[in-house]
């Protein structure tokens, strides 16, 4: 019996906002995990932080110089210098073991702990050391240039909060009250399943009718910039048992790159269908409506379009939000954002929303002439894109428009 191969197009197709409401409703931060200290920055903690230390945890010399009782030092003027009696060097993690006394010094280095008896220190620059002895040519009041205990953080404070995303100077704060690891929202693992019998891998040269897979490419460091972990994958051929083991990965989120519109050879729908639930498939946007979302038990399934633009389009804003949210992150986007004008209008359709790749000009935007969803050079010329929400029929020319920006460096005057 001959096998049928006609294909049919999409029934319905879900708005974009019902799939994201649905999608923000499964997707919640994953448990906490103990994180060592120091691969923490970028996840996001899942409890408060206290220090149980001061920081410092002594009186320290905020310069070089000169520690001395500054009660001393008054009167001591480049006219009439006060004489002090050097009796050694306190330096950091060295510190001086005697006892300062009336009329004496201990040179100390910036950092280094204040000597007993000391609560002063005399910059080294108004200071001239011979003989044993310094000369002071300025007065110090007590407690001038010496950071105190605590200065910092005081024992007992709340130094991070639940929910915050770590920076690199969280992390150093973290190491500063000897913090050794942290509990934090578990990184999501993503699994791409990559399928077309005309791929060839990343790095390699296209040719005849084969093409080089990109889609990976982007989707792996769209995964890393919202928080997941990508686990390891092979480009599958369009082979339905082949694709099948690979949806059943033990994985948080699944990203299906190809053959998941309603081809021939698109097997992932009926297949996520068939594994576990098929919730929604066909979406009215431009590009990226043969996108879908599933779940196989726990695992959330993105069936993203094979076209490039329609790949990382569908991602940002369906797979991207989830991830994010199991990471503890905010579902929002992450792209900066500048409002300008149009300098020409934007066509769209009411009941669909639409992906418009743009440039920015002489503090104006243009949409790319060129945006075919195969097109992946057209998100290289522009500068971002503006949403165009389904309840509006376009944008007329010198309306101002929200651009949601590629790069975090501000856009320059012309773009290639």
């Amino acid at each position: 019996m001959a096998r049928d191969v006609r294909m049919k197009g999409f029934a319905e197709r879900a708005d974009v906002e019902v799939v994201e409401a649905f999608l923000a409703e499964r997707t919640r931060a994953l448990p906490a995990e103990a994180v060592d200290l120091l691969e923490c920055v970028g996840r996001v903690i899942a409890e408060d932080v206290s220090a149980e230390v001061d920081v410092p945890g002594f009186a320290r010399s905020a310069m070089d110089g000169f520690a001395v009782r500054g009660e001393d030092t008054f009167g001591a003027s480049a006219y009439d210098p006060l004489r002090f009696r050097v009796l050694g060097t306190a330096l950091p993690g060295r510190p001086f073991e005697g006892h300062v006394g009336r009329d004496t010094a201990v040179r100390v280095m910036t950092g280094a702990p204040i000597p007993v008896g000391a609560d002063a220190v005399v910059m080294a620059e108004v200071c001239t050391e011979s003989d044993g002895q310094v000369e002071v040519r300025e007065a110090v009041a007590p407690h001038r240039h010496v950071g105190s205990v605590g200065e910092d953080i005081r024992c007992g404070d709340l130094v991070l909060r639940t929910g915050r995303r770590l920076r690199a100077q969280d992390a150093g704060l973290l190491s500063s009250i000897g913090v050794a690891s942290v509990r934090a929202v578990r990184s999501p693992r993503v699994q791409l399943v990559v399928t077309g019998d005309e791929l060839l891998p990343a790095g390699s040269r296209p040719g005849g009718s084969h093409i080089v897979d990109s889609n990976s490419v982007v989707l792996r460091a769209l995964v890393r910039r919202d928080g997941g972990v990508n686990l390891p994958f092979e480009i599958l051929p369009d082979e339905i048992e082949v694709i099948r083991d690979a949806l059943l990965a033990d994985a948080d989120v699944i990203l299906v790159s190809g053959g998941s519109s309603v081809g021939q050879e698109d097997h992932a729908p009926r297949l996520v269908a068939e594994l576990g639930e098929l919730d929604f498939h066909g979406v009215s946007m431009r590009p990226s409506s043969p996108a879908g979302v599933g779940h196989i038990g726990d695992t959330l399934v993105v069936l993203l379009p094979g076209n490039p633009v329609s790949c990382m389009c569908a991602y940002e804003f369906f797979a991207g939000p989830c991830i994010r949210a199991l990471a503890g992150r905010s579902r929002e986007w992450p792209h900066r954002r500048v409002t300008l004008p149009l300098a020409r209008k934007i066509s769209s359709a009411v009941g669909r929303t639409d992906y418009v790749r743009v440039a920015i000009e002489d503090g104006k935007v243009i949409p790319i002439a060129t945006s075919g969803a195969s097109i992946l050079s057209s998100t290289v010329r522009a500068s971002g894109c503006v949403i165009v929400e389904r309840a509006h029929e376009g944008m007329p020319e010198g309306a101002l428009v929200e651009v949601r920006l590629y790069d975090d460096e501000p856009p320059a005057g012309t773009l290639p």
